[in-house]
């Protein structure tokens, strides 16, 4: 069934709003659609997984519609629509624009240059050949190109990861263990979840694999003092409060009261009630500063430039910039020196970024041991050894989209100096 030729006119609206980039894309969507509430779930879809997939090949795309006639924004909105539900799916078509689209969705790409062929922004694509070289930075590319599955991690305070799999069996959702984290699952297709007992009385989460295994490099215990230093919307926070096992003191603190609103009600789902949200104006609060040299373990997800994460918001490669980049690290560093004051002699520190450039990850932490000599790093492979996860990596976590088939994460563990 084809869809109504108006799609195409929302969707070339809403993209030419996105296409400033001056907020997030799907927070963009979401208020476009809380706009024009005539538009059908159907349609939706096809909207956002349009407007998605353009973002992903934006650079080919663009490429592609300089071949065409008429509105540009128009043949950048049907080569959207086009890479999300086909061609003969869209309604409203001219004859010469069918045409066209068939002719350029037919394009070999394997032809084209390799930085037209990542839909990278060049600066970026000459940051992960220098690491990666050509071939490892195509792999990347194409892997984060392509749509994530949706990752869930089992609440072990209610269910096991079994008895999980088996009641979404019967939604009926197929549902395979992750292959690291000890409480993922993942789902390739993407089911709608929030209706879902399972969901509703806070037996999963939504969480990446990669954001799961985390909580498990900090390796928080029972009856200890844990403080979550950017603690967001709480995913990490509420791996953490399980893994403790409901006992100890969990603070989540943010300095954004819209996240930790967004943490209660998942709170309220999970049962925990060892956790804390504690609001603070930044690193260097004075509610940060009582805490000083008392704290068992300390995890800093820092705040990045989410590079890693481009499988569900691929508009990130597009916002982001070198300047960008080079105000990040001075708050990073910021950041991981506050966090360190908490952590009391042989307490656990640990660093992580959702980014995959070397400035973000392993050059803070050697600037970080550089300039605290009470610490010292505690190597990846001894931490994932003590917590049995089949992983191989030395003295930093870092995973790869197309290695471990997460997003882009890094981790670094530090111990305080008896």
């Amino acid at each position: 069934m084809r869809l109504p030729p108006a799609i195409s006119t929302y969707t070339e609206e809403v993209l030419r709003e996105i296409l400033r980039f001056t907020a997030p894309a799907d927070s963009t969507l979401s208020r476009y659609f809380r706009d024009h509430p005539r538009i059908g779930a159907r349609e939706r879809g096809a909207i956002a997984e349009g407007i998605y997939g353009l973002l992903r090949n934006k650079a080919v795309y663009t490429s592609f519609s300089e071949s065409g006639s008429g509105n540009p924004m128009r043949r950048l909105a049907l080569l959207g629509l086009a890479d999300a539900v086909g061609v003969d799916a869209l309604g409203g078509l001219s004859i010469d624009e069918t045409d066209w689209l068939n002719r350029v969705m037919g394009i070999d790409r394997s032809r084209l240059p390799p930085t037209l062929r990542s839909n990278l922004p060049q600066w970026l694509y000459d940051k992960l050949f220098a690491r990666f070289g050509e071939e490892g930075t195509l792999q990347l590319a194409e892997a984060l190109n392509r749509q994530a599955p949706l990752d869930l991690r089992v609440n072990s305070l209610k269910l096991d990861r079994d008895a999980v799999i088996a009641q979404l069996g019967l939604a009926p959702i197929l549902a395979e263990p992750t292959p690291y984290a000890p409480l993922g699952l993942r789902i390739m297709k993407k089911p709608s979840i929030q209706n879902l007992p399972l969901f509703q009385d806070g037996s999963i989460e939504v969480q990446d694999e990669g954001s799961q295994l985390l909580a498990q490099v900090l390796g928080a215990k029972r009856g200890e003092m844990v403080v979550d230093f950017c603690a967001g919307a709480g995913g990490k926070t509420l791996a953490l409060g399980a893994t403790m096992r409901n006992t100890g003191r969990l603070y989540a603190f943010d300095v954004s009261d819209k996240r930790l609103a967004k943490l209660k009600p998942r709170l309220a789902r999970s049962g925990l009630s060892n956790v804390h949200p504690v609001l603070i104006a930044h690193e260097n609060d004075a509610k940060v500063k009582r805490l000083a040299g008392k704290i068992d373990r300390v995890l800093v997800d820092s705040p990045c430039s989410g590079l890693g994460t481009l499988r569900r918001n691929p508009d990130v490669k597009w916002r982001q910039s070198p300047a960008g980049l080079a105000e990040l690290n001075v708050k990073q560093i910021s950041i991981l020196n506050g966090a360190a004051r908490l952590v009391k002699p042989g307490g656990r520190l640990v660093y992580a970024t959702c980014s995959l450039l070397d400035e973000e990850n392993q050059a803070v932490a050697e600037q970080f041991l550089a300039t605290h000599e009470e610490f010292t790093l505690v190597p990846m492979k001894d931490i994932l050894a003590e917590q049995k996860i089949a992983l191989d990596m030395g003295d930093y976590l870092t995973l790869l989209p197309h290695v471990h088939h997460t997003d882009g994460f890094f981790a670094a563990a530090f111990e305080r100096r008896k």
